[in-house]
């Protein structure tokens, strides 16, 4: 029986109870640092509170460790890593080989912890994969730009690895871990967790003769990632745990994104029950019907899930745009009316793209059927053009209250023993010492109404299993008591943190991959430096942070712009008339070359 796992997003404990709530089986959230979203660190007491509250579902908490990290902080680092394992996380996403060196050499973590390579370790081939697992990774996080096809390849090559996938959020433009733009642009490291989003900007295009072919366009800002409608195909590939992206994201967005995927999950697994089963436990009920388009989207992608296609990018805007509701139908001085068949409600935001390529928002006052108010008319608005909402008030009220109940079902087994009566489930079993007496009536009603109150826990009773004849009365205070006894009994077992850990690093690993550059390994500290010397790399170079090149490859880009601006005579485009190379400017004058990889079908950015 293969588990399948949802793995939500968490800011802080809110979402993540939320997210279990909403039917994750899984969790990752930041720790207090030296995660690749230094916005969002929690404390570790938080960890271990959300640890307590997931694993009453066997769900499972990981923590992002996965920046590369100096010699200063390598001590302080283990501390952390060592106060998660006390906080009985599930595993760790690391990128810094450096780090997987040290918590190998302490028993403590090596025999608790297991070990995810983060998708910042850059994991799109089979090679990779096979390295990192001889390395004793028990997981690891493929790359979002590969398709469905090489996800199976991945799992043919190395079925013994689970492998991770994102199915929904946000898309990098690079190869995760293989971009240097924000800290060579503005000193913000994208592998310290402080990336500056320089694939959101606005670029001008220029030929090699300084001939402007797009005018000030967010020519590298990608749509969302949606893979809602191809979850089978990502499982039948071979992916077992479904990531969705948005450490950054309000409770609201995960409540909607994971009970989406839950239920998709939900549905598959009902039709192949013998072959698949959740990773976790309970069902959820919901208040309200998860709708995507409802919550923060660029549009969406389905990425190279089916290999190269158009319209993956957002050029006219990085921000939201939401769900589309209709076209402008007629202006007012003060209002206007939609054609569509959207209802609207008084606080909705809207927004459209004006005449200028320009986002453009504004929030509706007043709303009577199709006609609204807003609070200050758009100057720019006009008839026909297509109209957004991204802030949905009455969805937002749904949400803002309880909105999923999630239970265990359990069914009890209540038998007799010599002084009293036993109750077990769960496989766990309690007991009362009482008096066989006999019933003057049957009590099988009252026992299953005794034994269902399980209200303000995770569970709820699905039947109880009475031995043949059974025939006693035992008073309800009784059966209270051993309701009450079994809850806590069952609760106080922590079902986390898998016995398969992490293995201690393998010297006589499979061979090395090898980058063109020295400084794409990432290599910030000693202990880094010593393992990649041992696994036999030859030219040793300091990670760009610590030394970047003057004229270096700061980005990886299956996104090609050629290839976009329907160029690309590969894939049946027109002739480019420009003459090559072609470079990215920012607003600031500052350049950047751009490189068209045919062999590899990829696009390389260059600082100039």
């Amino acid at each position: 029986m293969t588990s399948l796992e949802l793995l939500a997003p968490a800011k802080n404990l809110e979402c993540g109870i939320a997210a279990i709530d909403h039917g994750a089986d899984a969790v990752y959230i930041g720790a207090p640092r030296f995660g690749a979203r230094a916005a969002v660190g929690n404390s570790v007491d938080d960890i271990r509170q959300l640890c307590q509250y997931a694993h009453q579902y066997g769900a499972r908490i990981y923590v992002t460790v996965n920046t590369i990290i100096y010699d200063s902080e390598m001590e302080a680092t283990g501390a952390l890593i060592r106060e998660l394992a006390e906080a009985r996380v599930d595993a760790i996403l690391i990128q810094d080989m450096g780090l997987l060196s040290f918590t190998s050499s302490i028993p403590e973590l090596s025999s608790s912890l297991s070990l995810h390579a983060s998708t910042q370790t850059d994991n799109r081939t089979p090679e990779k994969v096979r390295w990192l697992r001889s390395l004793g990774f028990r997981r690891v996080v493929l790359a979002r730009e590969l398709s469905a096809e090489e996800i199976a390849e991945i799992h043919r090559e190395v079925p013994d690895v689970e492998l991770e996938v994102f199915v929904h959020g946000a898309l990098c433009v690079s190869y995760s871990g293989l971009c240097y733009a924000s800290q060579h642009c503005f000193s913000r490291s994208a592998n310290r967790g402080a990336c500056a989003q320089f694939c959101r900007m606005k670029f001008d295009l220029l030929d090699a003769n300084g001939q402007e072919l797009e005018h000030q366009r967010h020519l590298l800002s990608l749509k969302d990632l949606n893979q809602l409608d191809h979850v089978d195909e990502l499982i039948l590939a071979g992916a077992t745990s479904f990531k969705i992206e948005g450490r950054l994201k309000d409770v609201n967005y995960v409540k909607n994104v994971v009970a989406a995927y839950s239920q998709q999950l939900d549905a598959f697994i009902a039709k192949h029950p013998e072959t698949y089963q959740r990773a976790s436990k309970g069902h959820c009920t919901y208040s309200f019907t998860p709708n995507l388009r409802k919550t923060f989207n660029r549009g969406f992608t389905t990425y190279f899930l089916h290999g190269r296609q158009p319209d993956i990018f957002s050029p006219d805007t990085p921000k939201a745009m939401g769900e589309f509701v209709g076209t402008v139908k007629e202006i007012r001085r003060d209002s206007f009316n939609v054609a569509g068949t959207a209802s609207f409600a008084n606080g909705d935001g809207l927004c459209y793209i004006d005449a200028n390529r320009e986002l453009q928002g504004f929030r509706v006052n007043r709303a009577q059927g199709n006609r609204l108010f807003p609070q200050q008319m758009p100057r720019t608005l006009q008839r026909g053009m297509a109209l957004y909402r991204n802030n949905d008030q009455e969805f937002e009220r749904l949400l803002s209250r309880s909105s999923s109940s999630r239970k265990i079902p359990v069914s009890f087994s209540l038998t007799v023993i010599p002084d009293g009566f036993a109750l077990s489930a769960e496989g766990c079993q309690v007991s009362i010492a009482c008096e066989h007496q006999v019933a003057e009536k049957p009590q099988q009603e009252n026992i299953l109404r005794q034994l269902s109150r399980l209200g303000g826990t995770p569970f709820e009773c699905s039947g109880v299993d009475l031995p043949a004849g059974f025939n006693y009365f035992i008073p309800s205070s009784l059966l209270a008591d051993l309701r009450h006894q079994w809850v806590e009994a069952v609760l106080s077992v922590d079902t986390g943190s898998s016995s398969v850990s992490c293995s201690t690093i393998n010297s006589n690993s499979i061979n090395l991959p090898t980058y063109a550059y020295g400084y794409l390994y990432n290599i910030a500290n000693r202990e880094a430096r010593t393992f990649y010397e041992v696994h036999g790399l030859k030219q040793i170079e300091p990670a760009f942070e610590l030394q970047p090149p003057r004229r270096g490859l700061l980005m990886q880009c299956r996104h090609c712009l050629r290839y976009a601006l329907g160029y690309c005579v590969k894939h049946g485009g027109c002739t480019p008339q420009w003459s090559e190379p072609l470079y990215l400017r920012l607003g600031d004058g500052r350049r950047f070359r751009l490189e068209f990889d045919c062999r590899h079908c990829q696009m390389n950015v260059y600082a100039e």
